[in-house]
């Protein structure tokens, strides 16, 4: 796997099953970007702990509330006219492309944040997901195990 959170990210979603699982969790209330982060922490054999949660989620949710969201409700919005206008379907796509490239200044943030914490191995490392997807993972528990899976974890 990749060592940088972007490049993770892209080949993590690529494995079958992550990409559902990690929408039904968003469906949920999760945050996609915590939890590849949380898969990529995991990986790297980085320690969970509360405090170092906090902290992740602490520079998501502002992320998340004021770019991410409201950039992906318009592109939401703008499906189903976009299918019969060329123009919007035009527009609707760039809009999808700053979604993407918001969601990397994100990693690219969280990235940041983790990089140099050390890996220990014996310190409880396959806790980031459940820990991340919050009341979203105890809805989804098979998504959830998923990742997981797609991890080495289950």
């Amino acid at each position: 796997m990749p060592s940088d959170l972007w490049s993770f990210a892209i080949h993590f979603y690529e494995r079958d099953g992550v990409e559902s699982a990690c929408l039904q969790l968003q469906e949920a209330g999760a945050d996609v970007c915590l939890l590849l982060a949380g898969a990529w922490l995991s990986q790297r054999e980085v320690a969970c702990s509360p405090a170092r949660a906090e902290q992740l989620q602490e520079i998501a949710e502002p992320w998340q509330r004021t770019v991410i969201a409201p950039l992906r409700a318009t592109r939401q919005a703008w499906r189903a006219a976009s299918e019969s206008d060329a123009g919007l379907h035009g527009l609707r796509e760039q809009l999808k492309a700053l979604e993407l490239a918001a969601e990397r200044q994100l990693l690219l943030q969280l990235e940041s944040t983790t990089q140099p914490w050390p890996s220990d191995a014996a310190s409880g490392t396959d806790d980031w997901l459940k820990v991340l997807a919050g009341a979203a993972g105890e809805q989804q528990c098979a998504a959830l195990q998923t990742l997981r899976g797609a991890l080495g974890l289950a």
